[in-house]
């Protein structure tokens, strides 16, 4: 099985469920369409980056699993800070309030990229207030810098921002893992 996704937190969730997996990046474009839907936007680059691997790099009949995770605060799209200033700012837009994680996940066959299957989850995530002295210290850490939306729920960040979830947890790591095992098994995957 391939995972066209070279995320530590993907790659980990994936075999702790017991998929033997090739970690293999799918090389895509990933700008944003104009009026495009952050649920829309993971969705389709799921499934460019799914169908991009099942085409260049899968074996015939091999599977291949593909995910895109994005933050948005009230319809925009918060992607990963470019320096620790712009994570400070992404922060402190969303301190206090309710957010949305979104992730799409694509699973495609090797040699039939068309019958390719996605989905997306949604997860709402709500902050503390935060002060800047908190901000500039959770972004001293360095989590936040390779992170969508500047903060990683599974680390410092979920100890420190996150005040409540509603939804799927796996979902903000950037992995729905429970829903992924299930339709794993519909293509006939089995875990080890």
């Amino acid at each position: 099985m391939i995972l066209a996704s070279q995320s530590p937190r993907r790659i980990s969730l994936m075999r702790e469920a017991g998929f033997d997996v090739r970690v293999i990046p799918a090389d895509i474009d990933e700008s944003m369409l104009e009026n495009e839907t952050p649920a829309a936007l993971v969705e389709r680059l799921a499934r460019l980056k799914a169908t991009c691997a099942a085409r260049k790099d899968a074996e015939p009949g091999e599977l291949v699993v593909a995910a895109d995770t994005v933050v948005a605060l009230d319809g925009t799209v918060l992607g990963k800070p470019v320096d620790e200033q712009d994570a400070e700012r992404m922060l402190a837009r969303l301190s206090g309030k309710t957010h949305e994680v979104a992730t799409g996940v694509c699973i495609a066959r090797g040699g039939a990229p068309d019958t390719a299957e996605s989905f997306v989850s949604t997860t709402r995530v709500t902050f503390y207030p935060l002060t800047e002295s908190e901000i500039r210290t959770y972004v001293a850490t360095g989590e936040p810098m390779d992170k969508a939306g500047s903060y990683g729920i599974q680390g410092i960040g979920g100890r420190l921002l996150v005040k409540g979830i509603e939804g799927d947890f796996y979902t903000v790591v950037g992995l729905p893992i429970a829903q992924v095992v299930r339709r794993l098994r519909a293509f006939g995957a089995t875990a080890s």
